[in-house]
């Protein structure tokens, strides 16, 4: 962007931002970003909704509205896009509404609770004509962006697997009690979409994730990030088989979702692996976030850098890590003000999220799934119940 059109007025881009746990840093990030207002904050905590607001108003001239309904965002014609980082059951839904109130959006991972969302969401971008960013930030990382071109010139020659690693230390859950909802949280538009259940203890903010009612397990959670990067360089898109076996091992407690598990997914000519250890860092293992082997050797990346390596092991090339949202943000923003291409386009990243999608379908059908390679999933598996489709709230239905 040309220094001179940086601050013109008709180039200000204002965003609203819904969720403000992994939010901040949306809004941080943002705030980095050149000519860029945060108009509105959105959050069904009070907490989080002024502490929030006194951040932004330190770091931008104008203060924020603070909102706890999102869609009040989306009835101020002047909002260009909405930010959404609140929990899984809710980024398609928000992402839809917003997509038809004209806004773009830039959404979190996995970007939808379930196959049907992910398909849906794509759909109305389409129909909308709206760009829609996926929070995969690491497709707009100097590094990854060199390393993946590399393979995709063929430096390895023919790609053959990348495996995939996460590995965590989460203590267990425990077992929640029903208790008064807190005066500081909306819990009736927390539930938004999902079926109504009664609030419990151990809920509220994170540990939803761990419940397939409202979220995807660890493969939803950090998974998607790393098969992202499977996808992306080996260049495909879904599999014909797909198998995830493990289990709920480390505590008894109200998690439903395994902490210890293999995922496997065949793509006929190649195939990709994502392995899971939510409770147990395994400190005595040394494992890149994703690597690839090719006929000519493998690559191996971090978090953010890369290394690659001959037949023999050695070391032929390092990129040091520069990790920063700033890139997936900046990109965003120049999609939408000078047309440039989203570097990870929600019709893309959903093929990213069909995978977590079929993987727990396997693990909760205690199955491996199979398609024809003309067949789509949907006509394979669209009446799978809960794991393929969910029901909605009145009012809230997809």
């Amino acid at each position: 962007m040309a220094c001179g059109q940086e601050e013109a007025p008709s180039n200000r881009l204002r965003v609203g931002v819904m969720g403000l746990g992994r939010g901040m840093a949306h809004v941080k990030a943002f705030l980095r970003v050149p000519n860029v207002e945060i108009a509105y904050l959105c959050d069904v905590d009070s907490r989080r909704l002024e502490s929030a607001a006194e951040h932004v108003s330190k770091e931008q001239e104008s203060k924020p509205k603070t909102v706890t309904d999102f869609r009040r965002i989306l009835d101020d014609k002047e909002i260009d896009a909405l930010s959404i980082a609140a929990p899984n059951f809710w980024h398609a839904p928000a992402t839809i509404l917003a997509c038809q109130a004209g806004k773009h959006v830039y959404v979190e991972k996995p970007g939808s609770h379930n196959a049907y969302e992910a398909t849906r969401m794509v759909e109305v971008a389409a129909e909308t004509k709206r760009l829609v960013q996926m929070g995969n930030q690491r497709r707009s990382l100097p590094s990854f962006r060199r390393g993946i071109a590399q393979l995709h010139e063929g430096i390895l020659g023919k790609l053959r697997y990348s495996r995939c690693w996460y590995a965590n230390a989460r203590g267990s859950i425990g077992k929640g009690n029903p208790a008064p909802v807190p005066d500081w949280l909306d819990y009736d538009l927390w539930q938004g979409p999902a079926p109504e259940r009664p609030y419990k203890d151990n809920l509220v903010h994170y540990e939803w994730h761990w419940h397939w009612h409202w979220g995807n397990g660890e493969l939803g959670n950090n998974g998607v990030h790393a098969l992202d990067i499977s996808r992306w360089g080996l260049s495909v898109d879904l599999p014909v088989k797909v198998s995830y076996t493990g289990g709920r091992y480390h505590y008894d407690d109200d998690q439903e979702t395994p902490d210890t598990g293999d995922a496997v997914f065949d793509f006929g000519h190649c195939g990709v692996s994502w392995h899971g250890s939510s409770c147990h860092r395994r400190k005595s293992e040394t494992h890149p976030f994703v690597a690839f082997y090719g006929e000519k050797g493998s690559m191996a990346f971090g978090s953010s850098g890369y290394e690659r390596f001959d037949l023999d092991g050695q070391r032929v090339e390092k990129v040091d890590p520069d990790f920063d949202d700033l890139y997936h943000f900046t990109n965003f923003a120049d999609a939408i003000r000078e047309g440039a291409a989203l570097n990870a386009p929600i019709a893309d990243a959903q093929q990213s999220a069909m995978l977590c999608h079929l993987g727990n379908v396997a693990y909760r059908e205690n199955r491996t799934l199979t398609r024809e390679a003309d067949q789509a999933w949907d006509d394979v598996l669209g009446g799978h119940g809960a794991a393929w489709r969910r029901a909605y709230r009145e009012g809230w239905e997809i």
